[in-house]
Parts: C-alpha cells; sequence; structure tokens
C-alpha cells in the first residue's frame, strides 16, 4: 500500500502521529462520534444562553442562575449555576477519569513511545498559555489569579468545529487531538485541586476516602455483576458516588476532583476465566468501557450542555461593555493565551521532542497540519468557563470580561484552525480514502495488521 511505503521512507527513526491500534482506532473514533453531537449541543446552549442574558429578559436569566437551594449544613446550599458546574461537571470528569485511566492502562498511552509526543504537547499547550497570561497581567496583581482559564483544550467544542466546516481530519490527527485534550483535562484537574482549593478541611478529606474505598471495592471485585446489570450502578454505585462528592464538596476541594477519583477506581482491564486480569476487546469490554459508553450522553448530551448554559450567560452590554472589556489584562491575557499561546506551546514541544529523539512526522502529515490541530486546541471552553469561575467568582466584572474572553478566543481559534485545515482536505480525503481500503474478509484494513498490532487480543 501507497501508506505503508511512505511509512519505510522514514528508516529507523520513530514516527510520530502515526496511525493507531485498529482496536484503539474503533474506539476512538466512536468517542468522536459522540463527542461531536455533544459539542454542537454545546454550542447551541451557549448562544441561546448568550442571546437569553442580552435581551430585554436577561434579568430572568441571571434570576435563574444565581436562585440558591440545598441543605446548609452540608455545605450544600448552592446556586442553580453553582449545582451545574460543582454537581453536574462532576458527571463529565468522571467521564474523564475513566478515559486517562483507559488511555495509559489499555489505550495506545500505555507505550511511552506513543504517549511522549501528545503529553509533551499538552504540557506545552497548558505552560505557554499560562506565561503569556501571566506575562500580559503583571501589572495588574488582582487578575493574576485567572492564569489557568488559558489553559484548557474543549474537544466537544473543538469537535463541533471539524463537523461544521467538513473537515475530512485523518485518524491520526483526531486521535491526536483527542489524546491532547484527555492530558489536558489531567493537567487542569491538578490545577483545580492544587491552585482552586481553599479553606481544606482534612477531617472531610478522611471521610471521604470511606464512600471512596468501597466504590472501588465493588467496582474491582464485582466488574460483571455491574457491567452486565443495568440498575447495580445506579442503585449501589451512585449513592457511594453521591456521597463521596458531597464529602469532598465540604472539604474544600472542588467537588468534580471527584469525579476523576471515582472513574480511576472502576476497573479498565477485564477479567479472564483463569482469574487474570485482560486487555478488553471489542466484544468483552472492561467495566470502564463500559461505564464509559454508558454514561456518556448523560454527560455530553445532558451536563456539560447545562453547565455551557448557565456559565456562558454574559451581559456584554452592547458595543460599548465589548470595547471596555478590550483594556482589561484579563480579557487581552486570555485572547492572546489561547489564540496564540496553545498553538506555539504544542508545536514547539512536539519539535523539540522530535529533534531530542530523532523522530519523523508520519509521511502522510506535515507541520501545516500540526499547526492546525494546535490552533483548533485553542477552542477553550468548559473548563475554562469553570476555571474562570473559581478565579474570579460568578458575576464579577473581570469573570464577565473572562466569559467574553473566552467566547471570542474560541471563535477566533475555530475561524483560524478551520481556514488552515479546509486548505488541506484535498489531503486529507485522500488519506481517509487509503484508510477505507485494503480491508480483508475479516473486516481489519491491513493498514493495522501490516503494522502487527493484534485486533483481538
Amino acid at each position: 500500500m501507497a501508506h505503508d511505503e511512505s511509512r519505510r521512507t522514514a528508516g529507523s527513526h520513530p514516527v510520530v502521529l502515526q496511525r493507531s491500534s485498529y482496536p484503539e482506532y474503533l474506539r476512538i473514533s466512536e468517542i468522536l462520534r459522540k463527542e461531536t453531537v455533544g459539542g454542537i449541543l454545546l454550542l447551541i446552549a451557549a448562544a441561546v444562553a448568550i442571546i437569553w442574558a442580552n435581551s430585554p429578559f436577561g434579568a430572568s436569566y441571571f434570576a435563574i442562575r444565581d436562585f440558591e437551594f440545598g441543605y446548609e449544613p452540608w455545605h450544600l446550599k448552592l446556586s442553580v449555576g453553582q449545582w451545574a458546574s460543582d454537581g453536574l461537571l462532576a458527571v463529565f470528569f468522571f467521564l474523564t477519569g475513566l478515559e486517562l485511566k483507559r488511555e495509559f492502562v489499555a489505550g495506545d498511552l500505555r507505550r511511552v513511545s506513543r504517549a511522549i509526543v501528545p503529553v509533551a504537547a499538552a504540557f506545552g499547550g497548558v505552560v505557554v498559555p499560562a506565561l503569556i497570561y501571566t506575562i500580559v497581567n503583571l501589572s495588574s496583581p488582582d487578575t493574576l489569579r485567572g492564569w489557568a482559564i488559558p489553559t484548557a483544550t474543549d474537544i466537544a467544542f473543538a469537535l463541533a468545529v471539524l463537523a461544521v466546516i467538513s473537515s475530512h481530519l485523518p485518524g491520526a490527527l483526531r486521535i491526536f487531538l483527542l489524546t491532547l485534550a484527555v492530558v489536558d483535562d489531567l493537567i487542569a484537574i491538578a490545577i483545580i485541586a492544587f491552585f482552586y482549593s481553599e479553606d481544606v478541611s482534612f477531617v472531610f478529606l478522611l471521610w471521604m476516602l470511606l464512600p471512596l474505598g468501597l466504590f472501588a471495592l465493588l467496582a474491582q471485585r464485582r466488574p460483571k455483576f455491574f457491567g452486565r446489570t443495568t440498575l447495580g450502578p445506579w442503585l449501589i454505585l451512585l449513592p457511594l458516588g453521591i456521597l463521596t462528592w458531597a464529602l469532598m464538596h465540604a472539604s474544600g476541594v472542588h467537588a468534580t476532583v471527584a469525579g476523576v477519583l471515582l472513574g480511576f477506581c472502576v476497573p479498565v482491564l477485564r477479567r479472564a476465566p483463569d482469574g487474570s486480569r485482560a486487555l478488553p476487546r471489542p466484544n468483552k469490554p472492561g467495566l470502564a468501557e463500559v461505564f464509559e459508553h454508558r454514561f456518556r450522553p448523560l454527560s455530553t448530551g445532558f451536563a456539560v450542555p447545562v453547565f455551557a448554559f448557565f456559565s456562558a450567560g454574559v451581559a456584554i452590554g452592547g458595543a460599548e461593555g465589548f470595547v471596555s472589556a478590550l483594556t482589561d489584562p484579563v480579557l487581552i491575557g486570555i485572547v492572546l493565551g489561547l489564540v496564540l499561546g496553545k498553538p506555539v506551546g504544542i508545536l514547539l514541544t512536539t519539535f523539540i521532542v522530535t529533534r531530542t529523539t530523532r523522530a519523523t512526522l508520519d509521511p502522510g502529515l506535515s507541520w501545516w497540519d500540526l499547526l492546525g490541530v494546535g490552533i483548533l486546541a485553542g477552542v477553550g471552553f468548559t473548563v475554562s468557563l469553570l476555571v474562570n469561575d473559581l478565579s474570579f467568582g460568578a458575576g464579577s466584572q473581570h469573570d464577565d470580561h473572562a466569559k467574553v474572553a473566552i467566547l471570542t478566543a474560541s471563535l477566533m481559534a475555530a475561524l483560524l484552525s478551520s481556514v488552515v485545515l479546509r486548505s488541506r482536505n484535498k489531503h486529507y480525503r485522500r488519506i481517509t480514502e487509503e484508510e477505507k481500503v485494503d480491508t480483508d474478509a475479516d473486516g481489519i484494513p491491513d493498514v493495522f495488521e501490516d503494522r502487527g498490532d493484534q485486533a483481538h487480543p
């Protein structure tokens, strides 16, 4: 095949951004399809929120968002907006925890040779935007707290952009973008846990370990039961998860971190008949993959769009209000961080890794392709909005200006990446067609079999 011949020209040097194993290709393709739908719902929810907040009925939007309810003694009397960010986003971060564990235990990231580039690129895509924001805001100490806002990538939003522009992005680039976003989420979780937790109560944290430990014990000991039954996870694991979340929230650590920890507790490897652990198969998935399949629609179809609806609404104040926001260093730092810092950080670290390891890009791809993906990674939305609320508090002037910045930067990144990626659409379409050919009787493309990856471990 042409692809295999082009790969051989790379010699003995390692190749980065090459195609993944076939089972991983199928699994991630399914995730990307669901995330694309979720991204479109996300865009719709954000648009409705912005229109409503700036309409003559805008007061009703903010009244609903700021309405408080809950049990005060447990520190759970929260506004509707806080319930969306602290509660519903825990579902999103639970899925993130499942994805992270799946990638590092059974996915392509378990191999250092494949993990080093997207992991390094993710770190570069976090450090450079944070540095740019910090430099811009050095003369304004009150706004430095928002340094982490431009560090996040919203994979659902980015995939929605690809769907809108009808880009035929090759599987290798899509997987790179997803992996980049997953590692990016892990870094964001660590930032939230260590830099945005206040007045931490270690007593509540210790109590939180009890339901978390029981959740882990049951999930590890009875994976077949929870994988085969529909009600079991809802009746047994969900109450333990809610208790873990509530105690985490009471401890002062942001409650969404509980979602990640719960996701880490779910086993990825399936239990073989002899009692040993084995990699999941397409027809015999592990419990993490089962949960990912069951709960992703809840996350992408409900939790994240509802959060976006209550978080994206900002009263811009017309042209005058938008112009006044342009002078805020918060807006300048976020826009420069996402639109400029993200692609620079991703390309720079990828270039350094390839130079130090003497690796080469897959012959079918170029640095121009990586630039397009790097710009697209500047579409920061969900986690950026969450960190913004944690940095400045909902309703403050800096919070509103940061929301305008996140929306503006995401739109700019989407438009710029569209120009770059669409210019290569003919090339991408040719690669996509190559991925569809040479399929033998068992339905496995020869391009994967020639690489020696086992489709049925």
